[in-house]
């Protein structure tokens, strides 16, 4: 994600920074705060489904179709990656060079995604770490942001004619014709996706269970399918080119269909399945996988529209007004090809309905924030989610390795079990509103993203950014 610099006049001017770490005072009277904060807040909902979510099933990833609130998460990050292109890419002097901070971010990326969900850091409360080779996760949240952002940060490369915005066309749809390109790209990703998702076979598979922990260690489970075109969880095509290229060891071992119906009666809570589950239950699923990845970078092409958007047009009014409908349409769009069976919303599969919903909200949320912050000015409620997304890397790795929980946790007295975070879960939030899952939400929110945004504004009091 690029650093974000604006001058202090009415237009908002973007002047763009580039910045991994730096230690030097950062002046920016006239920033555009909008993006920073809606990345903050984006980290502030991921930390919130992730630690909650299993108490509140109902805000975690749902099981198959459907759509949760932590379901908005990837969509969102991969929305803002989106904006901050345009903006960190308005002026190219050199391709050259450009391509090169491009693939350097890239490989960045790559390498903290495989070490933070490979497997290497499986159990930071105990500081246990290592990984077999032969069951490293090749796929994540990171890596997928990395692809997407390679992808359309080379198309902005490669189709800007001149190092200067370009001067927008009369029409109606001129900002949809002057990037037309992007477009393109877009619509080709969508055919590609939806060709292989409705026109690949996918066979009779079979796995064998390779967790040393559970009961079913060893053991050979065999899944029926022998279709085309479907989309249920055993036999649609995103698992099967996944199985196919990655290899099923390589893949997420606790997909969310274990929560489903059909998985176990404790549904949507996590549970014992039941006798007669089906064989699928059992199986691992990459939800980062690889043609869910292709089509995830329409979640970027949109979000560089409206990053273009933000560029071209100087008006608040004329970008809301943009923003506005585009995201409507989106939702609107979304939401007819779900109730109409269409295309089911599925942030596994993630699918065509998925991204216009997920687009659609990102856009709207944006926008308020946008009025909020740089139209009112209301930018001080908002500043603990602004030095969060202001060092956006930091706070994911270290909120992804479980440092925080494994700091606290390592602190007790006595007993091993009475430590800070159990005291505060009895005897503030449980103590008080009498409810172990109503404490665990409201410890995640008023202590561990609170402590990440202190984290995070002692870092910007120094001058020390470190993005996406």
């Amino acid at each position: 994600m690029a650093e974000i610099k604006a001058d202090a006049t009415h237009e908002h001017r973007l002047i763009v920074a580039e910045a991994d770490i730096s230690h030097q005072k950062l002046h920016k009277p006239g920033r555009v705060a909008s993006l920073d904060i809606f990345r903050g807040l984006t980290f502030a909902l991921m930390i919130l489904v992730d630690d909650a979510g299993g108490e509140w099933p109902m805000i975690g990833h749902a099981p198959w179709n459907g759509c949760n609130l932590a379901d908005f998460v990837m969509p969102f990050f991969l929305f803002i990656v989106g904006m901050a292109i345009p903006l960190a890419l308005k002026r190219i002097i050199n391709r050259g060079q450009a391509v090169k901070k491009v693939i350097f971010r890239t490989l960045k990326l790559l390498f903290w995604g495989v070490l933070l969900q490979g497997g290497f850091s499986h159990a930071p409360d105990k500081l246990t770490y290592g990984v077999d080779m032969k069951e490293v996760r090749w796929c994540g949240i990171l890596q997928r942001i990395a692809f997407a952002y390679l992808i359309m940060a080379l198309v902005e490369i490669f189709t800007k004619e001149d190092t200067k915005p370009k001067d927008l066309p009369p029409g109606q749809f001129s900002m949809f014709r002057l990037y037309c390109w992007h477009w393109l790209v877009g619509a080709c990703i969508l055919v590609i996706y939806l060709s292989v998702i409705y026109g690949t076979y996918v066979p009779d598979w079979q796995f064998t269970i390779n967790n040393r922990e559970s009961a079913d260690y060893g053991k050979i489970f065999n899944v029926a399918c022998n279709v085309r075109g479907k989309l249920d969880p055993p036999c649609n095509a995103v698992g099967y080119v996944d199985r196919k290229i990655l290899g099923i060891a390589h893949m997420y071992h606790r997909p969310a269909w274990r929560r489903s119906k059909a998985c176990t009666e404790n549904s949507p809570y996590e549970g014992p399945f039941q006798i007669d589950a089906p064989s699928w239950c059992h199986a691992p699923f990459e939800p980062e996988g690889i043609l869910s990845s292709i089509s995830s970078v329409l979640s970027t092409v949109i979000g560089v529209h409206f990053g273009h958007v933000l560029v071209q047009l100087k008006a608040d009014s004329s970008r809301l007004k943009h923003w506005t409908l585009v995201g409507v349409a989106l939702l609107v769009l979304g939401f007819v090809l779900h109730f109409t069976h269409a295309v089911p919303l599925n942030k596994q599969l993630y699918t065509f309905s998925y991204v216009c919903v997920t687009s659609g909200a990102a856009a709207l949320v944006f926008s308020a924030i946008y009025v909020l912050v740089d139209i009112w000015g209301l930018k001080f409620i908002f500043l603990p989610f602004e030095w969060i997304g202001m060092n956006a890397m930091l706070v994911y790795v270290m909120a992804a390795a479980g440092i925080f929980a494994g700091f606290i946790n390592g602190w007790y007295y006595d007993d091993p079990h009475n430590t800070l975070i159990y005291w505060i879960k009895k005897h503030i939030f449980i103590g008080v509103w009498h409810s172990q899952r109503v404490g665990i939400l409201l410890y995640v929110i008023f202590a561990e993203i609170l402590f990440w945004g202190i984290v995070a504004g002692a870092l910007h009091s120094q001058g020390i950014y470190w993005k996406l």
